[in-house]
């Protein structure tokens, strides 16, 4: 219990684990943490990556005639779950990813948790080894697989599993079948079970596509009173100013304190953690907040977590718990924008930024002071 208290007090939570392995929902065993993901942004996603699968959606008609409701938070939710949108890999201005992204070798080894051998199928054309064979590429694609639906996405004649334009639109063709309607969510679900034939995959991908779904949507910034303008302006300016834990006040960004209980300290660090943004916006009405996100649910008009996201205004504060409908557990405040966004300090090595509400997990309703 003091470790969750610990934990809560100055409003932070550790990153995910990793995301389910590529391919075939190999499992590494890493355990997955409590609290905030990564975040479900584009402002996550490589711009060229981004690029890729937004040209993808466009040019996917031309294989895929009767294919309806491809989006670029589809491919996302893809990529994201299988390579992490290839972050910490070099892209170039053509797509070309170096190095290459190679999946386990699926010769029943078990690592992985692979235990079914997969014989060759390129002779080390696309996987590097004519030994068994592995996924490639952004999209984790097995090389017999690429050869049937691989496409050339940047225009250079060459269907390359490694680049980000060829792999998104053979991606899309993939998923799209021979004519799928992908705004029904049963023919989603069929699309990413065809891709990879594992409940907990089609979970892991549709969480991170409604995420990225959410955090493409204008927010509706209209008819705003001037003390919501006035709070939700302050903390939009602070955006880009990095994370320190413990950090922020009424005035603006401070150092930190040490330290998370991963070990991160905000001593060296000049921003805000979650409640010192939310204390640094309200302060611009006159509104004084208390330091933590669990003492900031005691304020105004709560809004219970019955209600659901849907009951939140421009302005409201929103909160996740470990325990939901427990305000004790609450560990984590953000800004509500609208259409599903918010203004979030996330967690140590990230920025202020615009995050989905989905974000994190946890939604614990709102507090709406305005």
């Amino acid at each position: 219990m003091v470790a969750l208290l610990m934990f809560a007090a100055v409003c932070c939570a550790a990153p995910a684990g990793n995301a389910i392995s590529a391919y075939l929902a190999l499992k590494t065993g890493a355990q997955r943490e409590r609290g905030i993901a990564e975040g479900g942004s584009a402002s996550n996603i490589p711009p060229r990556m981004l690029t890729a699968y937004k040209k993808a959606v466009q040019h996917v008609g031309t294989y895929v005639p009767k294919c309806r409701g491809m989006r670029w938070p589809i491919l996302a939710g893809i990529a994201k779950v299988e390579s992490n949108h290839a972050i910490g890999h070099n892209i170039a201005d053509n797509g070309d990813i170096r190095p290459k992204i190679y999946g386990v070798l699926l010769n029943g080894s078990g690592q992985g948790g692979n235990t079914t051998v997969v014989p060759d199928s390129d002779a080390g054309k696309w996987d590097g080894t004519a030994t068994g064979e592995r996924a490639v590429g952004p999209f984790q694609f097995l090389p017999s697989t690429w050869e049937s639906i691989g496409k050339d996405g940047n225009g250079d004649h060459v269907a390359d599993p490694h680049n980000a334009d060829d792999a998104a639109l053979g991606a899309a063709v993939y998923l799209c079948g021979n004519g799928r309607d992908l705004t029904a969510s049963s023919q989603l679900r069929a699309a990413i079970l065809q891709y990879n034939h594992s409940n907990e995959y089609v979970a892991e991908v549709t969480g991170w596509i409604n995420q990225y779904t959410a955090a493409a949507k204008d927010p509706d910034l209209k008819n705003l009173s001037a003390k919501a303008r006035t709070v939700i302006d302050a903390a939009l300016s602070q955006r880009g100013v990095p994370y320190s834990w413990g950090g922020g006040n009424a005035s603006g960004p401070s150092y930190g304190i040490c330290c998370t209980p991963s070990g991160k300290s905000g001593t060296s660090i000049k921003g805000f953690d979650c409640s010192g943004l939310t204390t640094y916006a309200y302060a611009k009405v006159g509104i004084q907040l208390p330091r933590t996100a669990a003492e900031q649910a005691s304020l105004g008009q709560r809004l219970p977590p019955s209600l659901g996201t849907g009951a939140l205004k421009p302005g409201d504060l929103v909160f996740f718990a470990y325990a939901p409908g427990h305000d004790s557990t609450i560990y984590h405040v953000g800004i509500y924008l609208g259409s599903g966004q918010m203004i979030n300090a996330a967690r140590p090595g990230t920025a202020v930024r615009l995050d989905s509400v989905n974000a994190m997990s946890g939604f614990a309703g709102g507090a709406r002071l305005l």
